[in-house]
């Protein structure tokens, strides 16, 4: 178990000899949050190599199978594996969130069935929370469970649920009631049952990690709802805020692409004064993101309204940088990402970058969290 007396260059000098020093299974690559369909296999056998060295589920309990780690040694593995080129487990929606949740509104029986398939990455789980009309408004959802006489009849349509092709189960937010919060109540969906259709979402990047699933009278069980009816909301802000520990890791990410294109430029000679200056501001503003992420993350609370700082700037400076690729590339930047020509890379970076903004809570989501929440200015019109 590690402790709040964590050495923190001791354990990431650590961590960093043996990601080293770990075989890499065929076909693996730094994915990120989410695999595709084609990464579930090499990306559950890294997750189980991971498990057996004891750096899977860093911050569950000791009693389910975790570590209890400290956030700055979560944060730390985070950082080292982006740093590596790896994923940090098999997939972020079951482990980081499901879990979790799980582990805090779950029954025991709940629980003992799903958490140490999740843990060893044999499940794989999708987030069943925005809808069409319920992006980031999730007090908005629509999709409706009612009661039967064995369970619960769910209908309704959810968008952009990560991984919900390959996934065993759904973490779903549906109403069960008229309050717009506390008619809202959680539920565990068998992504088999009848009535579930999923469909891939092509991204503009060429890849499809993100699906739209249709839920038509799908019929569940008494016990597939977690906790109580009406906690819904209270559930789902568990599950908000983990990503924040990957902050860092992004950072790191856009330090490896800032350094390409800066070679980019260079071989293409177009690095003249104009585009240096564009660099060195996005360079500067890089590393002002990884200082205030790395006392954020000392602090150890989540909560910290340095968080949805970040995660704003964080979104916008990715944005931008993945921009620069069009003074970089030029007329190459339509390059077709999904292939191996020179530039691909930084034209998948520019896609991807744009994306940021939205993901994970937009960045206008953001602006109205901080000014109502942390500089208490009144709310927007509503």
């Amino acid at each position: 178990m590690l402790g709040t007396d964590l050495d923190a260059d001791e354990f990431r000098a650590m961590i960093r000899g043996f990601l080293r020093a770990a075989p890499r299974p065929t076909g693996l690559r730094n994915y990120g949050p989410t695999p595709t369909a084609d990464d579930v296999e090499p990306g559950r056998i890294w997750h189980k190599y991971l498990l057996e060295h004891g750096y899977a589920c860093l911050h569950w309990p000791v009693v389910h199978g975790g570590s209890d780690a400290p956030v700055l040694a979560q944060a730390i593995f985070a950082e080292e594996c982006a740093y590596a080129d790896v994923p940090r487990q098999l997939a972020m929606t079951g482990i980081d969130l499901v879990g979790p949740v799980l582990i805090e509104y779950g029954s025991t029986e709940q629980q003992a069935r799903y958490l140490e398939p999740l843990r060893t990455g044999d499940h794989i789980w999708t987030q069943l929370f925005s809808e069409p009309g319920a992006g980031s408004d999730l007090a908005a959802v629509r999709t409706k469970a009612a009661q039967t006489s064995n369970g619960w009849r769910v209908d309704g349509q959810k968008v952009w649920s990560s991984g919900a092709i390959s996934a065993k189960y759904g973490l779903l937010l549906a109403r069960t009631g008229t309050e717009s919060h506390r008619g809202l109540s959680m539920f565990i969906v068998p992504m088999a049952a009848e009535g579930v259709r999923v469909e891939p979402i092509v991204q503009i990047d060429g890849e499809s990690k993100f699906n739209e699933v249709f839920l038509d009278g799908v019929e569940l069980a008494a016990d597939a709802l977690i906790g109580k009816i009406g906690q819904g909301w209270n559930i789902a802000m568990l599950t908000l805020g983990r990503e924040r520990l990957t902050l860092g890791t992004q950072a790191v990410g856009m330090f490896k692409r800032h350094e390409r294109m800066v070679d980019a430029a260079c071989s293409r000679g177009r690095l003249d004064p104009v585009l240096a200056r564009s660099m060195t501001r996005i360079w500067a503003r890089m590393w002002l993101l990884r200082f205030t992420w790395q006392r954020a993350v000392a602090d150890g609370d989540l909560s910290s309204p340095a968080f949805s700082v970040l995660k704003l700037m964080t979104s916008e400076t990715d944005r931008d940088l993945g921009d620069l690729a069009t003074d970089v590339l030029g007329t190459d930047v339509c390059t077709d990402p999904s292939t191996e020509q020179d530039g691909a890379e930084l034209v998948h970076a520019m896609l991807v970058g744009r994306a940021q903004t939205i993901l994970g809570g937009t960045s206008e989501i953001q602006r109205n969290i901080l000014g109502e929440r942390v500089l208490k200015l009144p709310k927007e019109p509503r």
